[in-house]
């Protein structure tokens, strides 16, 4: 029987994954009923600039004079602001659970997201994300974004390992078929429980006496 190929690196996505999304639909609308802003001319207009946005080439504060600021407001930029980074969460169980298993397998980290640069950096500091990645493809950082291939290749030029050797981890179907495509192993993210069973079926177990201190919360 072949022996499988030994997963010595994680490829991981922030949002959906580690913590909620930065700005995502719902996290819009909110903000749309909280400033009293027509969501649906919100959502037009985001929709018309957010690749670029998410591509680094466009500041927080130009994206919200196109989405929101493109008229005279009762509230501030900061204020706006404030809100959008309020909305990140964590899944602390998630974040447990990758530490853990890069501290047992010795595994080298790194993320490949898709993310706006001013949101990213706040997550990444907020959350600790630089203390458990080894590494950041950010789409912001890189000027490329998921599902474009080549976002991929950088992420496995910068690794320079095998991608036999790398399991890449996403909550987007897409971006995990991409993933397999390029020969690495991988994970649809769902929920800690199926993730953590899933992740022992590649040889990153974790022990029973230590899995079961990382509690699925926020699951």
């Amino acid at each position: 029987m072949k022996k499988a190929n030994k997963i010595t690196t994680l490829f991981l996505d922030v949002g959906g994954v580690l913590l909620t999304d930065g700005w995502d639909r719902e996290s819009r609308k909110r903000a749309a009923v909280l400033f009293k802003v027509d969501h649906l001319a919100m959502e037009k207009r985001h929709h018309m600039v957010f690749e670029v946005y998410e591509e680094g080439k466009l500041s927080l504060e130009k994206y919200l004079d196109m989405v929101v600021f493109y008229r005279e407001r009762t509230f501030s930029h900061d204020q706006f602001k404030d809100f959008m980074f309020e909305q990140s969460l964590p899944f602390t169980n998630m974040i447990a659970l990758i530490a853990a298993i890069k501290k047992l397998y010795g595994l080298k980290v790194g993320v490949v997201s898709n993310e706006a640069r001013e949101l990213n950096e706040f997550r990444i500091q907020k959350f600790g994300l630089n203390q458990l990645a080894d590494f950041f493809i950010s789409s912001s950082f890189v000027h490329l974004r998921k599902p474009d291939p080549d976002i991929f290749r950088l992420a496995l030029d910068i690794a320079q390992v095998p991608a036999e050797n790398i399991l890449f981890m996403d909550d987007q179907a897409l971006f995990v078929s991409i993933a397999n495509d390029f020969g690495m192993k991988a994970i649809h993210h769902i929920d800690f429980t199926s993730t953590a069973r899933k992740l022992q079926s590649f040889g990153l177990g974790l022990p029973e006496s230590l899995l079961s201190k990382i509690l699925p919360q926020n699951d």
